[in-house]
């Protein structure tokens, strides 16, 4: 018995960084406005979709039935930067031609940052959209970024040549983008420009699908021949909806009486005589198999290089976008089509695998799990609450309801004080503040405006968000019990604002 104490103490003190080993690596790969119907594995995907890499992610571990990261790029990012929601970040704001953006380190400090205080070697690759500040040498020991925010004349190159940041020096780089952060993301794996005695936590930022949605050269036409069915409500009327759907309109029927989008749209460079929408969602979809393809190849390189057992995985996107649902062609909204992302966590070492979560969890909730995870503290207040629990039993009863929001381009107390005061929101991109909220698969919407009310949803019944039940007096007791989920998670959450929904 002396013998093995001696044995196990000599090793640790060979070894001083045998108990450091244990802690994991984080592979985080977040892709751009993807709907979850893009997925294969997910239910009400289209049926010709494939994506097998991404499948066998989730057979190894969790679907997740929904994500609410974000409305739209920035502020997903900031949320996950920071593990609070927008209305809750101070300093960061849009400046100069979009999308020009800033923030003060000192007041918006980043978690990765902290990571690295605490004996990770963390890494970006990939798409930045959160101020001209990508936080190289502070936040990220290692990144290779796309900056948009300090190139605005470059903005809009998703897929074609980019201006990229290289721990901190300007190259212009050819290629695929895809292919790049994918290849670049091996390297990093593989052991290249990182610590090896030290875990790290790699997030890789993929630009697809975002518009224009160009798709690589080998896998354009590879749904050339595939049907689209065309969503319920693409055209008006939407009974019991707000007028701002109308106003978003995306749509218009063409001589066939089959939907067309109308010229430019979501993204630069986008359809300058307008696409037939079963063409649109074919494209994008193309998209997609050059991710699937580095997901699987990222893999293979952890169990190549005998971190995959140490590594927890996950897979989203920032947020989802609508494919029509609801007349849009955009993200913003608080429908599932617009908002909702994919999500799957894979450590089949360490939590069980080929399950499905039917809880929803936001952006402040993955980042409260790689806390608890990593064991990192911050010295801040974050506003996620740990899913430890569902990825040990994902069938478990979850009580916590899911808050997310939209705040345009506003951020810290400037919500407040727009809300409060009734001042013009001429940040909202089109569709009005909100804040929403999920719990028991009912959805309750609340527009900040002042003027488009409310909405209330049957998610397990009408899953596409056709029929708003708030004026049906028989969901009069569940409206006043999720108005008051509502207010506290507003509270919790440091809202200014939590009075006025009332």
């Amino acid at each position: 018995m002396k013998a093995l104490v001696f044995l196990l103490l000599s090793l640790f003190t060979l070894h001083p960084l045998a108990a450091e080993a244990k802690r994991p690596n984080i592979l985080f790969i977040y892709a751009d406005d993807q709907s979850t119907k893009t997925v294969g594995c997910y239910p009400g995907s289209w049926p010709w979709v494939k994506t097998p890499n991404i499948d066998a992610l989730a057979k190894n571990g969790t679907r997740f039935h929904a994500a609410y990261l974000g409305s739209w790029c920035m502020p997903s990012r900031a949320t996950m930067l920071t593990g609070r929601f927008p209305h809750g970040i101070e300093s960061m704001s849009m400046e100069g031609k979009y999308p020009g953006s800033t923030y003060d380190p000192k007041q918006c400090p980043f978690i990765p940052a902290e990571m690295r205080k605490q004996g990770y070697h963390t890494a970006q690759i990939g798409k930045w959209h959160t101020g001209t500040d990508t936080g190289w040498g502070r936040d990220w020991d290692h990144q290779i970024v796309w900056n948009r925010p300090l190139h605005p004349e470059n903005a809009g190159a998703y897929y074609e040549t980019q201006i990229m940041s290289v721990d901190g020096q300007e190259q212009t780089i050819e290629g695929y983008p895809a292919d790049n952060y994918t290849r670049w993301s091996l390297d990093y794996i593989r052991g290249k420009n990182r610590d090896a005695a030290k875990p790290w936590y790699l997030w890789v930022c993929y630009g697809s699908v975002h518009g224009p949605s160009t798709p690589a050269k080998r896998h354009k036409g590879t749904y050339k021949d595939a049907e689209v069915p065309v969503p319920a409500d693409i055209f008006p009327p939407r009974e019991g909806k707000p007028d701002y759907l109308n106003k978003k309109q995306a749509w218009t029927k063409g001589p066939d009486g089959h939907p067309m989008a109308g010229k430019g749209g979501e993204a630069f460079g986008e359809s300058k005589k307008g696409k037939r929408f079963d063409d649109w969602v074919r494209q994008v979809n193309e998209c997609v198999p050059a991710i699937d393809e580095g997901v699987g190849q990222l893999i293979a390189a952890l169990k190549e290089s005998g971190q995959y057992e140490n590594t927890l995985i996950i897979y989203t996107a920032d947020q989802g976008f609508s494919m029509g649902e609801h007349g849009f062609r955009t993200k913003l909204a608080p429908y599932d089509a617009n908002y909702r992302s994919p999500l799957i966590i894979s450590m089949p070492s360490r939590f069980p695998t080929g399950q499905v979560c039917a809880a929803s969890v936001n952006a402040p909730d993955l980042a409260a799990t790689f806390l608890s995870i990593t064991g990192v503290k911050v010295p801040w207040q974050t506003h996620g609450r740990d899913l430890t629990p569902l990825l040990e039993k994902p069938q478990t009863a979850w009580p916590h309801p899911c808050y997310y929001e939209h705040m345009g381009n506003e951020y810290g107390a400037k919500v407040s004080q727009t809300i409060l005061t009734g001042a013009e929101q001429k940040n909202d991109q089109g569709v009005p503040l909100y804040s929403a909220l999920v719990q028991d698969q009912f959805k309750l919407i609340h527009y900040l405006d002042g003027k488009s009310g409310e909405e209330l949803y049957d998610l397990k019944n009408d899953p596409e968000e056709l029929n708003n039940l708030i004026h049906d007096a028989s969901q009069t007791e569940r409206i006043n019990t999720l108005r008051i989920a509502l207010q506290a998670e507003l509270k919790r959450t440091e809202s200014g604002f939590t009075d006025f929904v009332k």
